[in-house]
């Protein structure tokens, strides 16, 4: 019971840790005003427009480091991919925040069947027994699957296959594999984003954005996809 709390209080400690050394290296440099201001939501975007052009891979290489911690301590996955997005496009953003993240999930998988395994058990197991039996039948199949399907929020989504014993190679590709078509539909409304901020000047009115051929596209499909995943869910995780 004191090796649980203590633990509990790392990964607070840890995720406390991460969010405040971000929030104080930019607050140390911007106030909040123009960190919400559309003026600096342009000129990050040109920034990081010539930054990509000279240095695309050194920026990459950053994001992955990022990206990983991130979701190693618990951090949400769509603002991550809204970001790779909005600064490296449809397909750059899709190749490193794809592997941020799943070396982030396979990190935290790797920590919690280790030390958290008990906890997750003890929480879930009921809830998802089911699951169980499916994993058993075929590891990797099932946890693409499970991944594409999703239905649980992304921190959870990460630790409980621990209860099922999944081997750490079949997690690592197949959690690539399936967060795939979420994850370039995110990453496509953030590139969308970063087209609008660059052809104005001035902020967009919200009709502007849901009209932009950039952005509606991509929801659409998003929207689609995740009416798809709703009909399997039902089935996927049906007893």
């Amino acid at each position: 019971m004191e090796k649980t709390k203590k633990i509990k209080l790392f990964i607070g400690v840890f995720y406390i840790f991460v969010v405040s050394l971000f929030l104080y290296f930019l607050f140390s440099k911007f106030s909040l005003q123009e960190v919400t201001s559309y003026e600096f939501i342009k000129n990050n975007r040109d920034y990081f427009y010539k930054l990509k052009q000279t240095n695309l891979f050194l920026l990459g290489f950053i994001f992955i480091i990022f990206a990983t911690f991130w979701v190693f301590a618990a951090g949400f996955g769509t603002p991550l991919a809204l970001i790779a997005g909005f600064i490296f496009g449809k397909w750059f953003g899709l190749l490193f925040a794809a592997i941020g993240m799943t070396l982030g999930a396979t990190c935290l998988y790797i920590f919690s069947n280790y030390f958290l395994k008990d906890i997750v058990r003890k929480k879930f197991l009921n809830r998802f027994k089911n699951l169980e039996e499916k994993f058993k039948k075929s590891e990797f199949i099932y946890l693409v699957v499970y991944r594409f399907v999703g239905g649980i929020p992304f921190q959870i989504q990460n630790v409980l296959p621990c209860m099922f014993d999944v081997k750490i190679y079949n997690y690592f590709w197949a959690t690539l594999i399936g967060m795939m078509p979420s994850l370039f539909l995110v990453i496509s409304i953030g590139s969308g984003l970063e087209k609008i901020i660059d052809q104005n000047l001035k902020a967009p009115s919200m009709i502007d954005l849901i009209t932009s051929p950039s952005i509606y596209i991509p929801l659409i499909a998003f929207f689609a996809l995740l009416t798809t995943t709703i009909f399997f869910r039902k089935i996927f995780y049906k007893n």
